[in-house]
Formats: C-alpha cells, structure tokens, sequence
C-alpha cells in the first residue's frame, strides 16, 4: 500500500466522521422537536410543524413569489417551500405533529413505509 493510498483511506475516513457527526446534529434536533410536540400536548395542544425532508430542521418555510415561486403563488402549482437550514426546496412538505392519527392516516404511513421498503 502506497503513500497515495493511505492518503486516500484517510481523507475517506475524514469524510465519513464529518458525515456521522452531521448525522448526530441532525438527530437531537429532531429529538428536540419531538420533546417539544410531546410537551405541547401534554398542555392540549394539538400542532403540527413543517419540517425538512433532508436535514430534519423545524425550519421551513414558503418561498416568495419574488424569490422564484410565482405558479405557486398563482395557485396553478402548490407551494414552493426551502429549509433554512440546508438550502432544500421543493414542492413537498413533510409535517411534524402531535395530533392523534386516524385510521386512513395510519395506512397512508404504512404505504409509504412499505414503497421505501420496495
């Protein structure tokens, strides 16, 4: 094994203990949100919270008409939505809540387990 070699597994094992330490952030804000939600009902009340699909952050938001989100604006297309954290933005919005699932609720989150799964 080369010098250039051990200089790659290295940078590769620097990379994946960058990754894993974003992953933990990413974690305990997520954790944070689901103590607040739990601690929101226990007052009786029932939220629910856009979060980002990519790094879990609370921190989403519609994005303007004149920052690029004009069809959405107009009604033609839904909402454009970005995380302030990380930059994503789409059309899709996933929710947070701590409101009591009904049954057709709790089979929609099966299917869609069950597509990820696939």
């Amino acid at each position: 094994m080369g010098k250039a070699e051990k200089k790659r597994r290295k940078k590769k094992r620097l990379k994946q203990l960058m990754v894993l330490k974003e992953e933990e952030k990413e974690s305990q804000v997520f954790l944070d949100l689901i103590k607040v939600l739990e601690d929101l009902e226990k007052e009786g009340k029932l939220v629910d919270i856009q979060i980002c699909p990519r790094c879990r952050s609370p921190k989403v938001r519609r994005v303007r008409t004149i920052s690029g989100d004009l069809w959405g604006h107009m009604g033609i297309l839904p909402p454009k939505f970005e995380c302030e954290e990380c930059g994503w933005r789409a059309r899709l919005v996933l929710k947070a809540t701590n409101r009591p699932l009904s049954i057709k609720d709790v089979e929609i989150v099966a299917e869609a387990s069950n597509l990820k799964d696939a």
